[in-house]
């Protein structure tokens, strides 16, 4: 399997269609569409169902079009790290991150390792927890950010020097608005929006969970999300309140949301992690020594 017959299948799924493929990749239709049918042959599977004037992925297509963008990325991110001369320090790195208003701390580190290198180039991927360390695990990534609570066993990590804090994002209107802060009694019986990562039980310890206690159970819990943007515009249709950290949502005077924090107040972690015998690239390599000066010694 050939990562340039990878790049051909991937060119067709984003276009959908071997006319539209061809053209971006400046080869043949007949030309793709062999390499296309020797792949599938390769694999023993249909990966494309072709309609009159257009493809779709089949189930072993839309799995495949998963692996071949990490192999496709991690090439490219391979050659991205051996392209630059040896007199200057440039190339990559990669970071991905949850939401959090605590980013500013390493958007400061970014903008010094601009000015002194500014043939680095800086790619973010946001995501939640789960999305940021598979990627973190696949050699994707060269750093993740992550929101507490997070199993840190296998990264090594440096915490973040400030915390981030958990409160209510609701509608202005709301009986929950008139109150300064929430607190459980507050939040049972109404409908609510959580965050996945956050309600997950696994073997680190869960702050979120500790702070509801045994009324956990008794929520209304209306719906789910990974990452709070599209679940704030939920809060504001009404469909519910969000529970989620502070700085995220518009909260401005012409929003028609507001956010509240909890009582008693709840604290959350941050720890930027990375594989244990991580080999780096230089690029990556003048992010660590930054955020190990600059947020002290990994753990």
């Amino acid at each position: 399997m050939e990562v340039r017959v990878l790049r051909y299948f991937l060119a067709i799924a984003r276009e959908g269609s071997m006319t539209g493929a061809a053209n971006v990749l400046h080869v043949t239709q007949p030309t793709l569409s062999r390499q296309i049918g020797e792949l599938e042959e390769e694999l023993g599977t249909r990966l494309f169902v072709r309609h009159s004037h257009s493809v779709s992925l089949t189930p072993d297509g839309m799995r495949l079009r998963k692996r071949a963008e990490e192999v496709v990325d991690m090439l490219d991110k391979t050659e991205a790290e051996f392209a630059a001369g040896e007199e200057t320090i440039a190339g990559d790195i990669h970071i991905g991150a949850g939401e959090t208003r605590i980013m500013r701390h390493v958007a400061g580190i970014l903008r010094e390792i601009r000015e002194e290198h500014p043939h680095i180039h800086i790619h973010l991927h946001s995501g939640n927890q789960e999305d940021v360390t598979e990627r973190l695990d696949k050699g994707l990534l060269d750093f993740g950010l992550l929101i507490q609570p997070a199993a840190l066993g296998k990264y090594d990590h440096v915490d973040l020097p400030e915390n981030d804090v958990w409160g209510v994002i609701t509608r202005k209107t709301s009986a929950l608005a008139a109150r300064r802060t929430l607190c459980r009694q507050d939040l049972l019986g109404e409908p609510l929006l959580l965050s996945r990562q956050a309600i997950r039980r696994t073997s680190a310890r869960n702050g979120f969970l500790e702070w509801f206690g045994e009324d956990f159970g008794k929520l209304d819990v209306a719906g789910t999300f990974n990452l709070v943007y599209n679940a704030a515009i939920l809060a504001e249709s009404g469909i519910g309140h969000v529970i989620t950290l502070a700085g995220l949502v518009d909260i401005s005077e012409d929003s028609a949301l507001c956010f509240r924090l909890l009582e008693p107040r709840l604290d959350t972690g941050l720890n930027i992690v990375w594989k244990k015998r991580q080999i780096f690239s230089p690029a990556a390599e003048v992010f660590l020594r930054k955020i190990l000066a600059a947020f002290g010694t990994a753990g």
